[in-house]
This record gives C-alpha cells, structure tokens and sequence, in this order.
C-alpha cells in the first residue's frame, strides 16, 4: 500500500547534514519527495512510498545523523502524489 506523509522536525538539525542524511536514506528504501529547511529552523520532509518504507523512513527521521538532537516531531497524511524522485530543496 502507498502512504504520502509530510513531517516537520525541530531540534539541533540544521547545518549537520541532516537534509543529506534524510536523502541517503530515502534513497536507500527507494522512497520519493523532499527535504528542505525551513526559515523557523526546523525541517520539512514529504515521504512518499510502500507503506512499510516510509515508516522506517520516520523512525530515522525522529534520530537523525549522529549529531542531531532532535527534539519535537509532528506527521501529517498526505495525498499520494506519485512522486519520482527524492530531492533537496533550498530556500
């Protein structure tokens, strides 16, 4: 089964490279859409994929890179958008 979510992640995780880590690992469990910090410090990340996959997905998002402190985690369900690759979006 498909599953699309957008996860927003606060903490001690811009600058560390956390976007390249979120990519690697997406990429890894074949799964589509983004990541990209935002103004407010935090991050957004859209998972898209097989349902299993973008779970574990979240799990790596909630531990991120080695340091990364990540503090407070909020998912949303989204529309599945068929999405093709994985990608880092900048501001």
């Amino acid at each position: 089964m498909k599953k699309s979510i957008r996860v927003y992640i606060a903490g001690n995780i811009q600058g560390i490279y956390f976007r390249s880590f979120i990519k690697e690992n997406a990429e890894k469990y074949n799964v589509k859409g983004f990541v990209r910090n935002l103004e407010d410090n935090r991050v957004e990340v859209f998972l898209e994929g097989n349902s299993e996959d973008v779970n574990k997905m979240i799990e790596i998002c909630k531990v991120g890179p080695k340091h990364a402190q990540v503090r407070d985690i909020k998912i949303q369900q989204e529309k599945f958008q068929d999405l093709k690759n994985f990608k880092v979006l900048h501001i």
